[in-house]
């Protein structure tokens, strides 16, 4: 009698990664997907302040800072739009409340979505800013950190802030462009204009 449920919990354990792993499976096939053309609502960072702490002839220097409540994705498009940045890089720091990230699925050419529903701390945030169709771009990563220790990054569509996120932004005076890419259908930095 004491062998069955030794060998029922054996069982179980060895049933509970292929289950996690099954799982896993079935909700990559069900994620959602992001055509990565979406537009960028603008507008939805309200409390997002900034200084100008470096201006020489080469390049300007920003500190953004975004508050509870603000959108980061949409706050630096609205920033870029505003002070006609056509061509920047960026860093930064903070936590958020919750964000959608994404994984490039290059052969159907379109994002899988990574939904973060809980407070989780920005380890890092970069990207870059150049104009298509004469619109600043702006195109960003980042790698969140959760409560145990464990991370999770991705191309960002969506970062909202709590309670607040720290971003240096470089905006160089040469504009960069980008064009069409047809094999991946992303927009690539053109350096040869």
């Amino acid at each position: 009698m004491l062998m069955f449920p030794s060998l029922r919990i054996a069982a179980l354990a060895l049933a509970l990664p292929l289950a996690h792993t099954a799982c896993a499976q079935d909700s990559l096939a069900s994620a959602s997907t992001i055509n990565p053309s979406r537009p960028v609502p603008v507008g939805k960072a309200p409390h997002m302040t900034f200084k100008l702490v470096k201006d020489t002839p080469e390049e300007k220097v920003y500190a953004i800072v975004f508050l509870k409540g603000d959108e980061a994705l949409s706050g630096l498009t609205d920033f870029a739009i505003a002070n006609h940045v056509g061509d920047a890089h960026f860093t930064g720091i903070g936590a958020v409340s919750s964000a959608t990230l994404a994984w490039l699925d290059l052969p159907h050419k379109i994002y899988q979505a990574i939904h973060v529903q809980e407070q989780v701390e920005v380890l890092a945030l970069t990207g870059d800013i150049a104009t298509f169709n004469g619109k600043p771009v702006v195109h960003m990563h980042a790698v969140l950190g959760r409560h145990d220790g464990s991370t999770t990054g991705g191309h960002v569509f969506e970062l909202n802030v709590n309670p607040t996120a720290e971003v240096f932004l470089t905006s160089d005076t040469t504009p960069l462009t980008k064009r069409p890419d047809d094999a991946s259908g992303m927009k690539l930095i053109d350096p040869q204009p």
